[in-house]
């Protein structure tokens, strides 16, 4: 089988380095030629050994979401991207957002622009689920419980003193239906609090308002 058959039977998915170079095994200079195939528009670069099939391969390419979690890892969708996933949010999201235990970072790339922001464990580990693209592939992301959790506490400045804060914050600054909160999981919510890295007053009173609304 050619480069370029081999290429699109993996087009639905991201190409690492290493996979690039098993396909190539038999080639002496497989670096070189994954630059030539770059050039030639069958293969496209993401990140340093990170590929997906060119725009010259007319196969779909990976799904935004699935991509994300490869671009970093570990990695799960959240923030803006999550909430309007889910629905709770009106504005369509064109920046993938995730958090990653990593370095916070960006990537600009042809296919969209992949944002990393940082938290802690073990709080980073609650909340993540695991989404079928196609029988093959799946990605991470929040549930609408930890988007909303990892907003607040990466967002500067928000504070929780009052139940008006809190709906003034979910109602103005997010623009979540308020209606959408009664299908949250309280429970779930508080099993969390005590590992939240920052914050655990507003978000108790999160909590109460949500429980009380």
């Amino acid at each position: 089988m050619d480069i370029v058959r081999s290429i699109q039977q993996f087009a639905s998915q991201p190409i690492p380095h290493h996979l690039m170079t098993s396909l190539l095994k038999e080639c002496r200079q497989p670096n070189d030629r994954i630059h030539n195939l770059i050039k030639k528009g069958i293969l496209q670069q993401v990140r340093r050994g990170s590929y997906v099939a060119g725009p010259r391969i007319t196969s779909p390419k990976p799904e935004p979401f699935l991509l994300a979690n490869h671009i970093l890892g570990p990695s799960y969708v959240s923030l803006e991207s999550a909430l309007s996933y889910y629905g709770l949010i009106p504005e369509r999201v064109y920046e993938i957002t995730s958090m990653t235990i990593k370095s916070k970072c960006k990537f600009s790339t042809s296919l969209g622009l992949f944002s990393y922001t940082r938290i802690a464990l073990p709080y980073y580990s609650y909340g993540i689920r695991s989404m079928e693209v196609d029988k093959q592939h799946r990605f991470l992301i929040a549930s609408p419980e930890k988007a909303l959790f990892d907003k607040i506490i990466t967002t500067p400045g928000v504070e929780f003193r009052s139940k008006t804060s809190v709906l003034s914050y979910i109602e103005n600054d997010l623009r979540i239906d308020t209606d959408e909160l009664k299908n949250l999981d309280l429970s779930i919510m508080k099993s969390w609090a005590p590992t939240l890295p920052k914050k655990k007053g507003s978000f108790f009173k999160l909590i109460e308002t949500i429980q009380e609304y």
